[in-house]
Order: C-alpha cells, then sequence, then structure tokens
C-alpha cells in the first residue's frame, strides 16, 4: 500500500525512511556517497545523521547535473512538505513542458536514492541542510533569482502597514498580521485575482516587476518613491525588507513566471557535437606517430638527465632556469617541458636521489620501463597520465600564498583532475569513429553534468559576471535602482548565470588540458579518439560515421552525429584499467614504426637515421655522435668531442671503425674515418690522477706545451718530474680544463688503469611513483558495502528492537545501555539459556568503548557467556564482568 493510500505508513524521519529501503538501495547510497561510510556508522539513525551534515550535503550537491540540481533548487522554494503536483509545477511551469515532466521522475529518484529527498509523493521533504544551502536568503541568493516569500518579508512589517496594503489590494481587514500576511499570499497564488490585480498596474510599475521578476529581486528605493513604486509599495506587490531596500515577494515573481522556479530548465544533457571527421584509418596512425614521439621525448628527457639532472629547490621542484633548459634540449615550449617531466615523474621514471646536495635522476624503473615492447611503455605512460592528479598546466602560476608554483614542485595536485580526464574521453568515445569533438559542446556537456558553484548554492562571493539589473529613476532623486545585490553584498547570481569561480574555472581549463595533452601522448589524433585510446578507457568500438565524407568542408563543417551517439562508458576499477591499458599496447603496437638497423653516412661528417633505431644502435649512436636535427629523420653530427666521448667510454678506434662499417648502408666517408684517427692517436696520451690531481705524459714536450699554455694558469700545475705534473684543481676540473685546451686527456684509477665513464650509470635509490592526492573517500566496494550493510542493520535493530527490562533491574530510558547487578545479569542470562530468549545487553570492551548488541545466549559457564550476536551475525564470547546489563525484547 501506497503512502497515499496509508498516510500513517509515511516515513517520519530520514532515518524511518532508510529503514524501509532494501540492501541494494542502501548499497547504492553508499556507493555515491562514500564519506557515508568512513567509518561504517552503528545504525540507520546515525547514517541518517551523518546524511544530513553540511559537509556531506554540500559534496553530495555537488556531484548532481543541472537538471537534478535544479529539481532541488525547486524543492527549497517549494512549501515543506511538497507534492509531486507542487515540484512538477515550479519545474515545468503553468503551460508545462513535456520535456521537463519526462525527465523529472528520474531526477527526484536521484535525489531520493542519495538522501537528499525522502517521504512519498504526496509529501515530498527536502533534507534540512540542504534546503538551508539553497533557499533564497539576503546572504545566500538563490540561483533561481527568487526572493522570500510574503510571510517571510512581511514579518517586520508594522500590523497597521499591513492592514493598509489589504486594504489598498482589495483585500478585507483582518485580526492580526500573520493572517494579513495568509490573505496577501492567497491573493497572489490565485491566477484570475492576480491577473485583475495587475490588469490595474500602471505601465511603469509592470516595467519594474519584468525587471525583478528573474531576479535579483532586490532593489533600492530613496525614503520618497516614484508614482509607479508607492503603487506597488501599496499592494504588496514590493515589500521593505530593510531601510531603503525592497523585494519582490516569491509568491508574486512565481505568478509572473508563470509558475516557473528557473527561467531555462535543462531536463536534456547538450550533445557534444563533432566538428570535423577523419578516416579512423587516418586518427589511428597520427596517434601512433605521437605515441612514438612521446616515447622518444621521455627517452630524451631521461637520457639527458642520465648522470644526475637538475638540483631541487629548497621548497622543491625545478627551478625556472633548469625547466628553460630542459624545454631547449627537448626542443619544444616550456608548458610542454613542464608536461614531459611531470607525465616522466607520473610514471615513476623519474624521481630525486635524496642526497644532500639533492638532484633529479632516472630511478631503476627506468632501465626496466627501456627494455619492454613499444605498446606497453606506452601504456604505462597513458595510465599514469589519466590517475595522476598532478597538474602540470598550473606549472608557472601562483598559489594562495602567492608563490610560483614549479614543476615537480608541491602545490600541484588537483584532485578532479583524473575524473575530468576519463570523463572527456568517455564523452568522445560516445561520438563515431573518426569524430573530432567541438570543444565548446564538450565544455557546455561538462558543465551540464557539474555545474559551477554559482548555479549549486548561489552563496559565498558573488561572481564577477553576475548580471545586474538596473531600473533608471524616472525623477532625479526619486526611484528604484534594482541591482545584482542585496543586503551586505554587492551582487547576487541570477538563474542561469555561470559563474567562473577558482574550482569552476579549473574543471574547464582542466578539459581543455586533457585535450591537449592527450593529442601529445598519442590517445587521440587530429582531435578524435584513436582505438588504442577508446580500448585505455574499456569503451566499446564506436560505430562508424554515416556520412561518406572523410574530411570537414571547412572548420565550421560541424557534423550532426550526436544523435547517433554511444553510451558513455563507466570509469574502471584498478584491475580493469591495467587489462584495459594492456589491450590498449597491443592495438598500438603494430601502428608503431618497425626500428631500424642502420644508418646513412655522409661526406659532411653527419649520419642520418631514416627512421627510429634499433635500442643498442641509438645508444651507441648518441655515444658518439650529436643529435642536430629531428623529424622524420634524425641527423647526427659527428665532432672531435662526440669521438672523444666514445673513446672515454672505453671503445677502441677499431671498435668505431667496425661498428660505422656494420650498420652504414653508405661507406664511411673518408673525412669521419681520419676524424677518429686522429682523436683516437691523441687520446690518452696525457694521464689525469688524484694527487689532489696531476697529469703524466711520456712526452715531456707535451708537458712543456701545457705549462707555457697561459690558459693553464689556473689549474695550478707544477713540474714533480719530466713526465709528471701536479695540480691543485681536481681531477674533473682538470680534465676539462686540458680539454678545454684542445688537449685529450683520459682519467686513470689508481692503479694506473683508464677509467671509463659510462652516461648511464647514474640512478637514484628505488621510488614508487607519487600517489595521487583521492578526491574524498575511495567508493567501498562490493565486500566492504555487504559488510557495511549488515552491520547497520544489525546496529538498527540493536537500537530500535521494542525491549522490556528484566525483573529486578533497574529501569532504562530510550538510548541507555541497560543497567543491572551482576546478579541480575547472570540470572537474566541463565534463564535466557533455559527459554531460548533473545536478550538487549549493553556491553564495554577492552578499551572502554560502550555499545549496544541483541543476543541469543547460547550457554553461560566460567565467567564467559556463548551467544548468537545478531548484531555481528554470527556466535561470539563476550566476559560476564563486560555486561553492563540485560534487558528481554518486548512483543
Amino acid at each position: 500500500m501506497s503512502t497515499e493510500e496509508n498516510p500513517a505508513a509515511a516515513p517520519r524521519s530520514l532515518a524511518e525512511a532508510l529503514r524501509g529501503r532494501d540492501d541494494v538501495s542502501l548499497a547504492a547510497l553508499l556507493r555515491s556517497r562514500p564519506d557515508l561510510i568512513t567509518p561504517v556508522p552503528t545504525d540507520l539513525t546515525q547514517l541518517a545523521t551523518r546524511a544530513g551534515t553540511r559537509a556531506s550535503v554540500v559534496r553530495a550537491l555537488e556531484r548532481l547535473d543541472r537538471f537534478t540540481l535544479q529539481t532541488a533548487q525547486a524543492l527549497a522554494i517549494a512549501p515543506d512538505p511538497a507534492t509531486y503536483a507542487e515540484l512538477l509545477g515550479l519545474m515545468a511551469g503553468d503551460d508545462g513542458d513535456p520535456a521537463v515532466s519526462a525527465a523529472l521522475p528520474h531526477a527526484l529518484g536521484t535525489l531520493r536514492a542519495q538522501a537528499l529527498v525522502w517521504g512519498g509523493d504526496d509529501r515530498l521533504r527536502l533534507v534540512r541542510t540542504a534546503r538551508e544551502l539553497l533557499a533564497p536568503s539576503p546572504q545566500h541568493p538563490s540561483p533561481t533569482g527568487l526572493g522570500p516569500t510574503v510571510r517571510e518579508a512581511g514579518a517586520g512589517i508594522s500590523p497597521g502597514r499591513v492592514q493598509e496594503i489589504l486594504a489598498t489590494a482589495g483585500l478585507p481587514s483582518t485580526h492580526d498580521s500573520v493572517s494579513a500576511l495568509n490573505a496577501l499570499a492567497g491573493l497572489f497564488d490565485d491566477p484570475e485575482r492576480m491577473s485583475a490585480l495587475l490588469d490595474q498596474a500602471p505601465s511603469e510599475s509592470v516595467e519594474v516587476l519584468e525587471r525583478l521578476v528573474w531576479g535579483p529581486p532586490y532593489g533600492q528605493v530613496t525614503a520618497d518613491p516614484a508614482p509607479r513604486l508607492r503603487w506597488l509599495l501599496d499592494r504588496g506587490l514590493l515589500l521593505p525588507t530593510a531601510p531603503g531596500t525592497v523585494v519582490l515577494p516569491r509568491e508574486v515573481a512565481l505568478r509572473l513566471r508563470a509558475g516557473r522556479a528557473h527561467r531555462t530548465t535543462e531536463p536534456v544533457p547538450p550533445p557534444v557535437e563533432a566538428a570535423a571527421a577523419h578516416r579512423p584509418q587516418l586518427v589511428d596512425a597520427t596517434a601512433a606517430g605521437q605515441a612514438y614521439t612521446a616515447l622518444a621525448t621521455v627517452e630524451e628527457l631521461l637520457k639527458d638527465w642520465h648522470e644526475g639532472g637538475p638540483a631541487v629547490l629548497r621548497a622543491g621542484g625545478l627551478s625556472v632556469r633548469d625547466l628553460k633548459r630542459t624545454a631547449v634540449a627537448l626542443d619544444v615550449p616550456e608548458p610542454v617541458a613542464a608536461f614531459w617531466v611531470e607525465l616522466a615523474y607520473a610514471a615513476g621514471l623519474l624521481a630525486s636521489d635524496g642526497e644532500a646536495d639533492e638532484r633529479y635522476a632516472a630511478t631503476p624503473a627506468y632501465d626496466e620501463w627501456r627494455e619492454g615492447p613499444a605498446g606497453e611503455r606506452w601504456a604505462r605512460l597513458a595510465t599514469a597520465w589519466l590517475a595522476a592528479t598532478r597538474t602540470p598546466g598550473l606549472v608557472g602560476e601562483r598559489d594562495a600564498k602567492d608563490r610560483t608554483l614549479s614543476a615537480l614542485g608541491p602545490g600541484l595536485d588537483r584532485s578532479a583532475a583524473p575524473e575530468v580526464r576519463h570523463r572527456v574521453l568517455a564523452l568522445l568515445a560516445g561520438l563515431p569513429e573518426g569524430a573530432a569533438p567541438d570543444s565548446g559542446s564538450l565544455l557546455a556537456r561538462l558543465r551540464w553534468e557539474r555545474p559551477p558553484r554559482a548555479d549549486r548554492t548561489g552563496g559565498g562571493a558573488p561572481s564577477p559576471y553576475a548580471r545586474r539589473t538596473t531600473a533608471q529613476p524616472a525623477e532625479g532623486t526619486r526611484g528604484v535602482a534594482a541591482r545584482a545585490g542585496g543586503p551586505g553584498a554587492p551582487g547576487y547570481p541570477t538563474d542561469g548565470a555561470s559563474g567562473a569561480g577558482g574550482e569552476d574555472d579549473l574543471r574547464s581549463r582542466l578539459a581543455r588540458w586533457t585535450l591537449a595533452e592527450a593529442e601529445m601522448l598519442g590517445v587521440t589524433g587530429r582531435s578524435a579518439l584513436s582505438s588504442h585510446g577508446r580500448a585505455l578507457i574499456g569503451a566499446p568500438p564506436a560505430p562508424r560515421h554515416a556520412d561518406t565524407r572523410t574530411e570537414p568542408a571547412g572548420p565550421g563543417d560541424k557534423l550532426p552525429v550526436h544523435h547517433r551517439q554511444t553510451p558513455v562508458p563507466p570509469a574502471l576499477s584498478p584491475a580493469e584499467q591495467a587489462t584495459a591499458a594492456a589491450a590498449a599496447g597491443r592495438l598500438l603496437d603494430p601502428l608503431l614504426p618497425e626500428p631500424l638497423d642502420h644508418v646513412l653516412l655522409q661526406a659532411d661528417l653527419t649520419a642520418v637515421a631514416p627512421g627510429p633505431l634499433e635500442r643498442p644502435l641509438a645508444d651507441m649512436l648518441g655515444v658518439l655522435a650529436d643529435v642536430e636535427s629531428k623529424g622524420g629523420a634524425t641527423v647526427y653530427r659527428f665532432t672531435p668531442a662526440s669521438v672523444r666521448r666514445a673513446l672515454d667510454a672505453g671503445q677502441s678506434a677499431a671498435d668505431l671503425h667496425a661498428f660505422l662499417t656494420a650498420h652504414s648502408r653508405t661507406p664511411v666517408p673518408q673525412p669521419l674515418a681520419y676524424l677518429i684517427d686522429d682523436v683516437a692517436r691523441r687520446h690518452g696520451h696525457l694521464r689525469v690522477g688524484a694527487a689532489s690531481s696531476y697529469v703524466r705524459c711520456d712526452d715531456d714536450a707535451v708537458l712543456n706545451e701545457i705549462l707555457a699554455d697561459k690558459r693553464a694558469a689556473g689549474l695550478g700545475l707544477r713540474r714533480l718530474a719530466p713526465t709528471v705534473l701536479a695540480a691543485r684543481t681536481d681531477p674533473a676540473a682538470l680534465l676539462e680544463g686540458l680539454r678545454a685546451m684542445g688537449f685529450a686527456p683520459a682519467a686513470e684509477s689508481a692503479e694506473g688503469d683508464v677509467l671509463i665513464a659510462r652516461a648511464d650509470a647514474y640512478r637514484t635509490p628505488p621510488r614508487t611513483p607519487p600517489e595521487p592526492v583521492p578526491d574524498g573517500p575511495p567508493v567501498p566496494d562490493d565486500t566492504l558495502l555487504a559488510a557495511a550493510i549488515r552491520a547497520v542493520r544489525a546496529g538498527d535493530l540493536a537500537s530500535t528492537a521494542p525491549r522490556r527490562p528484566v525483573a529486578g533491574a533497574a529501569d532504562t530510558a530510550p538510548g541507555e545501555l541497560p543497567r543491572a547487578t551482576a546478579a541480575e545479569t547472570l540470572a537474566g542470562l541463565q534463564a535466557a539459556v533455559l527459554t531460548n530468549d533473545t536478550l538487549w545487553i549493553g556491553y564495554v570492551n577492552a578499551e572502554g568503548g560502550a555499545s549496544q548488541r541483541v543476543i541469543a545466549p547460547i550457554r553461560v559457564e566460567g565467567g564467559f557467556v556463548t551467544a548468537y550476536d545478531h548484531t555481528a551475525d554470527e556466535v561470539r564470547t563476550y566476559p560476564l564482568h563486560r555486561i553492563t546489563g540485560v534487558a528481554e525484547l518486548g512483543e
């Protein structure tokens, strides 16, 4: 039987409404509002109390879509309780709106499911905290643009003035102000009488009402109002709220709005339009090229930091100068360089070494990552990007304390980033295959799904973009100025105004950054989601576009594809995400170019790599030559310094000749062969060791040349023997100084052996990737939900079961633990064992925590009672001395 047929069955509180739900409904509530389960409430009454706290309600309101939020706002201005018909009237208006009528049941069901609304359709109640947040007031305006009711606005008017208003409006006088205001509200609620009253209004007065009807409802008047304003004030169509301030009563505004609470209702989410359509093969090929570039860029970044990267700032992060150097090395703009640095950090490939002179360097995980298949390496980067809360787009901006946010530094975490990234990609997955989205429609969809704060509560600081309505006075010193503001606030957001506060603006920026970063990473190609990008988020294959065109006619050629959009895929669990990432990597692998095993040597001391090189070849060539240019083909240049670098790494001239001969499709040019032989002949002729440092050479003429060179003055050299020079500088500085003078010295060990310096010798200790900052409590899994619901229901049984005291036990007030002497407790438990009765007990655990339990005693012996605990749904044993008392359950 419904509550309409049986009013006595209607819940009297939110706790009673929750008590009537099944386990599936409770699980849905706890899944959508995970803060309610942290920690697990003891019973349903505590769950209802927690669901009504301000922090929890604000969080729930923030996650409503625009139409559901508009429904809650309408309930906040409706009578308490309201009927479904009254709510429908506020949402659809007097004329009715079929789209609103069709969407309202789902929106109301969402509010009920999230415990923001309770009661049957005949007695709908918004949770008190939500009503306080959404109801209009001078300090907290409502996005509906409505003001207070006649009863609220007229509470401060003198009784005599109220009677004068009644008389002017053509209503009989009453004995008190309350009944007078009720009569005035009844006049405004009556369509026929209200229409008759407005027909008598001067056109100037109607213009004033039209300026105020959609909000803000407050205006200013002088001490001597103009006639058009006096006409409204005398009939209660405007009511004074403070000296010089008037307000349009809610009933009047609703009648002028034809019953609508909102100027524009949005029952249907705006579609994501397609700005262009490309061939899916072209999209995948473009995305694969970007994915290959992403892998190469990350490798180049970490290869540049092989020997220890930039120093860590005292406050943490990368300095502006080091970021600029990194951008130059990668040949990208600084914001893009910040993205690649942060991506490597999020993937666990980059970290600080933790030393006293702290520096950034590659982690041991980088070596393992480099050896994996290209698809797997890309999937690791893409997965880290999807889940990261660090936001590279904020680098260079300032925080609340006016400190510059630096790459790899603190303050870059934004907990909403993963959710926005996944949502943007999910909306792209809803488009046909190969369709690139129109960014404006995409942002509009995201704003509908998560409205800005000004549209949620209208509270807080007014938006700088709030509409302002101004009524110019008819005469110089008399009139009304209806402004976007009321007492104590410079402005009121109005219905439909989209504030651009910090958090709301950040979500739009996150969406734009997601589109750009997805393109750089190769998740999208030509702004359309690729097949491996679709697999990355677990989306099913998209339908082919029905249009036969493969390219748009122009930038404004928008294709009407939203009618064929596929369902948006849900967020994935960590295990599902790992499976999806592996599948995406397998899809990407065939699209990436095959590595080459050769280069083309040229007579100008350069080598051209016509494509990606196999790793051993690329590593060796990176030591032997310097990269001169990148692109479809990479150009390497051989120099004396680069050849010496290869010799320092332990290669001989014969090794270098053999390497070039084996990997070049062209003969080794004579200039390159001469360069290698010339540098090798001079390499190691000088030896540098540690004295502080020393130089030794079998040819004393070379040492004489060094001593005679003015550039050696800073090295502090002096002769110890015909073939040995001592220096005041350390070996590394001495090596650099001699190389700057044009020599090719080699370092040696204490035993006299040549030291081989490898560029990839330095790694940080093992590091774990940074943990994302969660956006509130995590969503509980099914196992935790089932256990929590069982505990809550058992606790609710213990707290609500009817009781009667055991004979001789002290009376217990509702909600208190039962109290009894030890003898009375023992007797009650022994009797329950014989009669198989169920008892209500008070229990204090070892930590001193008190609780109520419902148990069925099985046996009592040795100072313990063994019983089936209905609260825990299992058999337990309790010490008798911890039981405060017992009580029998009532009928």
